[in-house]
C-alpha cells in the first residue's frame, strides 16, 4: 500500500511539472512579422506621461513579475502616449482629482514585439485579452492605456470587480456579479475617460482606447528609443 502511494504521488508530481512547463511555453510556432499598413499616419510623437503630471501613480506591472506572465518584460518601469491621448489622460486625472480620486496606470505604449510574446504564451481560449499580432494593437500605436483609480488621501486602489490582467468574466465591463461598490467604481473610471474620447474594451475594465488610435502606425520601439519630451 506505502508503494503504491508513492508511485501515485510521483505521477501527481510529474504531472504537475508538466503543466506548468507547458504553460509556460509558447502555444502557437507561427512566425510574424510586423505589420505593414496602407494609408498616411500621423508621425509618432510618444510622450512620457508623468513628464506632463507627475501626480498621476505608475504602478507598470510588465515591469514586474506581477502580470499574467509572470516575469517582467519591460527594462523599465515608464509609461508613454502619443501626444492628444497623454493630454486627453491628464484632463481625466485633474477632473478627478475634484472627487478625491487619481489615475494609476498600468501599461501605455507597448512595443510590437512584446504584444506578440504575449500571444504565444497566451492559451488559445484566453486569447480574447491579448491582441492578434498579425493586426497589432492600438497599444503597440501609443494610444491605449491600461489603468485604474485610487484614493488621493489614502494612496490606496479603488476596488475593481477584478484585478488588473484577470482573464475571466469578472473583467468584462458588464460583468453583473461585483459588489455595488465595485459597480460603482467601475462606472466612476468609465465615465471619466469616456469624457475626454477614450472608449472602453468591453473584455478589459481596465483597457481604453484613444478616439484617433486609427491615425498612428503600429510601433516596435523599445522604451529607451523613445525620444519623450
Amino acid at each position: 500500500m506505502k508503494k503504491l502511494t508513492l508511485i501515485l504521488l510521483c505521477l501527481f508530481v510529474s504531472g504537475f511539472c508538466f503543466s506548468t512547463n507547458a504553460q509556460q511555453k509558447p502555444t502557437s510556432q507561427k512566425s510574424f512579422k510586423l505589420p505593414k499598413l496602407k494609408g498616411k499616419f500621423r508621425k509618432a510623437n510618444l510622450i512620457e506621461i508623468n513628464k506632463l503630471d507627475d501626480t498621476i501613480k505608475l504602478d507598470i506591472r510588465y515591469a514586474t513579475a506581477n502580470n499574467f506572465v509572470g516575469q517582467a518584460v519591460y527594462s523599465e518601469a515608464r509609461a508613454f502616449l502619443q501626444k492628444p491621448a497623454a493630454e486627453s489622460l491628464v484632463k481625466v486625472h485633474r477632473k478627478l482629482k475634484n472627487q478625491g480620486l487619481g489615475l494609476v496606470v498600468f501599461d501605455g505604449y507597448r512595443p510590437w514585439s512584446v504584444t506578440k510574446m504575449f500571444w504565444e504564451v497566451t492559451p488559445e481560449d484566453k486569447r480574447m485579452f491579448v491582441a492578434n499580432p498579425e493586426k497589432g494593437s492600438r497599444h503597440n500605436r501609443g494610444c491605449a492605456v491600461d489603468l485604474s483609480l485610487f484614493n488621493l488621501k489614502t494612496g490606496e486602489l479603488l476596488e475593481m470587480p477584478s484585478d488588473f490582467d484577470e482573464f475571466s468574466k469578472r473583467a468584462h465591463v458588464n460583468y453583473d456579479g461585483a459588489t455595488d461598490e465595485q459597480k460603482k467604481n467601475r462606472e466612476i473610471l468609465r465615465s471619466a475617460m469616456e469624457a475626454e474620447n477614450f472608449a472602453v474594451y468591453e473584455v478589459e475594465w481596465w483597457h481604453f482606447d484613444h478616439n484617433d488610435w486609427r491615425e498612428y502606425p503600429i510601433l516596435d520601439i523599445q522604451f529607451s528609443e523613445v525620444k519623450s519630451k
